[in-house]
């Protein structure tokens, strides 16, 4: 019994077994963490709406966009050195694993630095730059601050998290994350109801909870001697390594910064509307964070898997793993709609008690609903196409979906849909341009799967043969 508690620890290896199977085992304690970390920011919401109000949830809401735009460079660094590790691993190649986790540690830490000089000195600059209503400032830029300042807990977090995913490993970020979302609702209520700190508690909260979670999988990684060997040398950039992980990574940060361009554009729109529906839009999100986290999940599964299986070199395990997620993500997606539809009022009612912004939330939500079906198949081809090395197709995808579709769609259908109780739009036109782009991302990745480019960029598993000749 306690052999069979010890190996869901350690590495999972999905280069053999049921592909169906491997995928699941991997993902279910990954869905589980994934929703522990979406509790994050959906506990502070919760508690800042019913302790502080609904101006305050609003400024909660401003902050997102820029923080997420803030924070592409992680996108970038965690993707890059996920592929490297999975496709590493999978190959059996313990040196190169050990130098690409030391250098994306490194990268990560001087990215973050970087990044948190400019967050700190501009916040009030990118708060007037989207419009934040002039009730919602102070508190959104309190937010904005301290975000700001635990942006290493949170970088290191994502960074050592995605590097265990590459290794197959996900229960033990599953006890962590669930270890520090209860503290984190614990530092909330403390912070918030106890202390009457405001929106300021509920950041702090935040990030003292990520550093804590952060410190702990650094731990994890380094006990973990019997699959790499992690020295001085290894936190040494080399071209090699350093280079690798930003190539195959920053598509994907470019693919991130320009979704979040994008939001920071739609959010001075949505800004534009009045805080009333950026406190619905807010909690409307929330809701959405958990929604999208079964197609989420199973795109991280089965970029390991793939990763994995194309370092051995067995793509017909990858096209059977490849299917069976589909089968997977598709009966997770269409559970989660009905849910959606019968249950949103019920859901909406966690974050306020306004009966405007209830039965407008509920609406937008059952909008979207349809879309998640379709994110979830997005989410599944770009996982392949990303483990196989092959991130170029995200990026543009994103780019026509969100920059040269979404966003004009959003501001046309707003300007169109004036009226005296929408001066400035019908809040509708944020969630139809949003659906319209879900359902547009995956007929285009769907496509560019089938047409199997991504096949050819297994570039680490062409270097470990290269390697293996030079040996003999």
């Amino acid at each position: 019994m306690f052999e069979k508690v010890k190996e869901l620890f350690r590495p999972q290896d999905m280069t053999k077994g049921s592909p169906t199977k491997g995928i699941l085992l991997f993902s279910i304690p990954l869905l589980i963490g994934n929703f522990a970390q979406q509790l994050y920011s959906t506990v502070d919401s919760v508690i800042v709406g019913q302790y502080v109000g609904d101006a305050a949830l609003s400024a909660i809401g401003t902050t997102l966009p820029i923080i997420n735009l803030l924070l592409v460079l992680f996108m970038a660094i965690a993707t890059g050195s996920g592929i490297m590790v999975a496709q590493y691993f999978g190959a059996r190649a313990k040196n190169d694993l050990a130098k690409t986790i030391g250098n994306s540690i490194t990268l990560i830490v001087i990215a973050t630095l970087g990044i948190m000089a400019v967050g700190i000195a501009f916040s009030g600059t990118f708060l007037e730059m989207t419009n934040t209503p002039e009730e919602t400032f102070d508190m959104a830029y309190d937010y904005l601050i301290i975000s700001m300042i635990g942006a290493l807990g949170s970088a290191l977090y994502n960074i050592v998290s995605g590097i265990l995913r590459g290794l197959g490993i996900s229960v033990f970020p599953l006890l962590i994350l669930l270890l520090t979302a209860g503290m984190n609702t614990v530092l909330d209520l403390w912070f918030i109801a106890g202390l009457d700190m405001g929106v300021a508690g509920a950041a702090w909260a935040t990030i003292i909870s990520q550093a804590i979670s952060a410190v702990i999988l650094i731990w994890k990684l380094a006990k973990m001697r019997h699959e790499l060997v992690l020295s001085a040398s290894s936190f040494k950039l080399t071209k090699k390594y350093a280079l690798g992980v930003m190539k195959l990574g920053l598509p994907a940060g470019v693919s991130q910064a320009i979704m979040s361009l994008a939001m920071v554009f739609v959010q001075s729109l949505t800004n534009s509307m009045g805080y009333i529906i950026v406190t619905t839009t807010t909690a409307v999100m929330r809701i959405d964070g958990f929604a999208m986290l079964p197609n989420f999940t199973f795109g991280m599964a089965i970029s390991t898997y793939v990763g994995q299986n194309v370092g051995a070199g067995d793509f017909d395990r990858v096209k059977k793993g490849s299917r069976a997620c589909m089968k997977i993500t598709m009966i997770a997606s269409v559970t989660l709609v009905l849910l959606l539809l019968f249950f949103s009022p019920y859901m909406l009612q966690l974050f306020t008690t306004n009966p405007t912004i209830i039965s407008l939330g509920t609406t937008q939500i059952r909008i979207l609903a349809a879309g998640y079906i379709a994110m979830g198949l997005y989410q599944v081809f770009v996982g392949i196409m990303r483990g196989a090395g092959d991130t170029m197709p995200a990026m543009w995808i994103s780019f026509l979906t969100t920059v040269v579709f979404r966003t004009p769609l959003a501001y046309l259908l707003a300007y169109f849909t004036r009226s005296d109780e929408y001066p400035n739009g019908n809040p509708i036109a944020l969630f139809v341009s949003l659906l319209v782009s879900w359902v547009m991302g995956a007929v285009i990745s769907g496509i560019w799967y089938k047409v199997g480019k991504w096949k050819e960029k297994a570039i680490i598993k062409r270097d470990v043969k290269q390697q293996e000749a030079m040996a003999e």
